[in-house]
């Protein structure tokens, strides 16, 4: 597997040895060594698999109280992925970081705890995996306004006809939402 950092002490993408023949293919997707070679020491506790249609924007999410380390991988479909550091100590403080997330290029996405995190699908339909390092805690939750103009993120052109949950078309501007230290 390739580790590729995006940032000191943030974001790494993953890519993921291929062995592929007229069979199908193989692939190692997590080895805790590995990981924590390359990403820091972590612990999942929780997987989980979402599905979304075309054109859908989840997000922009983070838990202030139980922050969550997402490892996160598309098996079907393709989506841009966005991780904004939210960490005031942090050098990369209020900057985004974007990666395309696909079953054909198999990569796959770290973001550490204090970061917000969502995604854009790209395809007619996409499946999500990723595995936390805290438990999910709905009295928890934050949303990051995904449109923030101070973030200005290049989100795809086709997101300007995002499909999002009232939720998420009421989350805060960066000036305004929670951050961590």
């Amino acid at each position: 597997m390739d580790f590729t950092a995006l940032a000191p002490n943030g974001p790494v993408l993953l890519t993921p040895v291929v062995h592929a023949d007229n069979r199908g293919f193989f692939m190692e997707t997590f080895r805790q060594q590995e990981f924590e070679a390359h990403c820091g020491h972590y612990s999942f506790v929780q997987d989980n698999h979402s599905k979304s249609g075309a054109n859908v924007l989840r997000g922009l999410h983070y838990q202030l109280n139980h922050p969550q380390g997402k490892l996160i991988r598309v098996i079907i479909g393709e989506v841009f992925d966005v991780a904004v550091d939210l960490r005031r100590s942090s050098s990369t403080f209020g900057q985004y970081f974007s990666v395309t997330l696909s079953e054909e290029n198999k990569k796959i996405f770290w973001v550490p705890p204090g970061f917000a995190h969502g995604f854009f699908v790209l395809s007619e339909t996409a499946e999500f995996l990723y595995k936390c390092t805290e438990y999910y805690d709905p009295t928890d939750e934050h949303c990051l306004l995904y449109n923030d103009i101070t973030l200005n993120i290049s989100w795809p052109e086709q997101a300007k006809f995002a499909v999002t949950s009232p939720k998420d078309k009421l989350g805060k501007s960066f000036g305004d939402c929670q951050k961590f230290e």
